[in-house]
């Protein structure tokens, strides 16, 4: 795992091979934020990254200089190994919360422009984490929602679906308000 451009172009990031996680191929990454360069500035955004893991994608948004970051995961060595990462990368806007994706976007406290989130592809329920965050108005106005998941899920149906691409077995759903 890479850090594809920014400050931090280049850098390897060797994750522990005790976290329970899937990271985002360095390829289907770099399509992404190909996408992301053409539709946002991303100096002037906040991003939230639930389900972060090894923070893979929040270190990629870190190092293009986005105003604020904030990482949630449930794994307890999943958020000490980012925040390892963010101390070890320099990273002031990288920030790191422990909690259940629903509880926290049940209590959230501010909006993001943009959503990324990249849950467990046989996690239970996740065909209800659009409406989830939209229930509870999350992004700001112009903001966008990107769902990563595997091919057997169709969105296209979702009122506020916007795009649909796929890399390998990496699929992304967009979403907007």
């Amino acid at each position: 795992m890479r850090i594809i451009s920014g400050e931090n172009k280049g850098r390897q990031i060797i994750t522990p091979k005790n976290l329970p996680v899937r990271p985002t191929t360095d390829f289907a990454k770099e399509s992404l934020f190909n996408i992301l360069n053409n539709l946002v500035s991303l100096t002037e955004i906040d991003v939230l990254d639930l389900f972060a893991g090894t923070g893979n994608i929040s270190y990629e948004f870190a190092s293009r200089d986005c105003k604020t970051i904030t990482a949630v995961d449930i794994n307890r060595k999943c958020s000490q190994f980012i925040h390892q990462m963010a101390v070890k990368l320099n990273f002031q806007n990288l920030f790191i919360v422990q909690s259940n994706y629903k509880s926290f976007v049940n209590n959230a406290y501010k909006t993001w422009d943009i959503i990324y989130a990249d849950p467990p592809y046989d996690m239970e329920e996740i065909e209800k984490i659009p409406q989830l965050i939209f229930d509870n108005q999350l992004l700001n106005p112009e903001g966008l929602f990107i769902l990563e998941h595997d091919k057997s899920i169709d969105f296209s149906e979702h009122p506020n679906f916007s795009d649909h691409r796929h890399y390998g077995k990496v699929n992304f759903t967009f979403f907007k308000n």
